[in-house]
């Protein structure tokens, strides 16, 4: 019995005003990525692609652990892209052989009254075939459930990315700024 499972979350984060633009910052795939997964579960595959292992989920009777590769990209205006391009599901084989995941998400800068937010949404998709000894349970509890499991794994990412991003991107414009400043020659010298 095949079934899909679907969950949306959109976020709005004002940016606080820095001296180096969220444009620029927006420009480094590998910046969000952190931002929306620690570290230590990441794995840079290329210029644009990442592994991320995802912390173990409990669906009814079973565990599982989806890793997914992304591809992750930016436009000139600092708008980020992200695709899952493939998907492992470890802990149970029967799942993996069977599993489908899709997400989409797109993130970017707006200005409105001279304040600039970053607006995004992320869309999440998964389609499974369930082993026997779920077919029993009711196909409408298997939704709910299936769909509150995606949902709660978009919210966390989304507080995750609404905290850490902005924490990131503050860190990265004050060395950045550091950086401008330490390459300007010295007009006037503090010495005799």
């Amino acid at each position: 019995m095949y079934i899909r499972f679907n969950a949306s979350q959109s976020v709005e984060i004002a940016v606080p005003e820095e001296r180096v633009p969220i444009q620029h910052y927006l420009r480094q795939p590998r910046r969000l990525v952190n931002a929306l997964v620690d570290g230590s579960r990441t794995e840079q595959l290329s210029d644009e692609c990442f592994r991320l292992k995802m912390r173990p989920l409990e669906f009814m009777m079973l565990r599982i652990q989806p890793t997914v590769d992304m591809r992750v990209w930016a436009q000139s205006d600092g708008t980020i892209n992200l695709e899952s391009v493939a998907c492992e599901i470890r802990g149970v084989g029967y799942i993996n052989d069977r599993f489908a995941l899709n997400l989409k998400g797109r993130l970017s800068p707006h200005q409105s009254c001279g304040t600039t937010y970053l607006k995004g949404k992320a869309d999440l998709e998964v389609r499974v075939e369930l082993p026997p000894p779920l077919w029993l349970t009711p196909k409408p509890i298997l939704e709910a459930t299936g769909n509150s499991l995606l949902k709660s794994v978009l919210v966390s990412v989304k507080q995750r990315l609404m905290y850490q991003l902005l924490l990131d991107y503050r860190r990265w414009a004050g060395n950045e700024t550091d950086l401008l400043l330490s390459d300007r020659p010295q007009i006037l010298s503090l010495e005799g």
